[in-house]
């Protein structure tokens, strides 16, 4: 594909919530959802060169938040979200990467995912001296989360 699509990030949303094995009793909280989408835009990055929407996350005090996927889905709470009617139809690329993206991350809880953002320095770096529960809508810049989790990648590639 010569130029892969960006897309919205409710359309990635989507494509995680319609990803989950709900069969096997897997379900996806807001704060699950956020942070899976955290590191999918992460690792879109460092592998696909290229970030899968345009929308910057925000430093919230519970971890990356994108704010349009926010106001979305934010009457569930801490409730599971339904399944979406529809999945929305991604290039081949970013479809096995979402999917590689569930592999790892989507057997943690939302609580360990957002203890995991909490330890690396995208987050902390847009938090800067703020307290824990403070609010902050300051931007996790993507160059911080390429360069962050660059440095993660290649650490990894001698260990094979």
């Amino acid at each position: 594909m010569s130029d892969p699509s960006i897309y919205s990030p409710g359309e990635i949303a989507r494509s995680f919530l319609a990803g989950i094995d709900r069969s096997a009793g897997d379900s996806m909280t807001h704060l699950k959802l956020q942070k899976l989408l955290y590191y999918a835009q992460a690792w879109a990055l460092v592998w696909l060169k290229r970030p899968l929407f345009d929308e910057d996350f925000q430093a919230w005090a519970h971890g990356p938040v994108l704010e349009s996927v926010f106001h979305t889905y934010k009457h569930y709470q801490w409730d599971a979200i339904p399944a979406p009617r529809d999945a929305p139809l991604l290039d081949p690329e970013t479809f096995a990467h979402i999917g590689s993206i569930l592999s790892v991350y989507g057997d943690f809880s939302a609580k360990h995912l957002e203890a995991m953002t909490h330890r690396e320095d995208p987050w902390k770096d847009a938090r800067g001296s703020l307290g824990p529960e403070e609010r902050s809508n300051a931007v996790i810049p993507k160059e911080g989360m390429l360069e962050f989790y660059s440095g993660l990648d290649s650490e990894t590639d001698g260990e094979e």
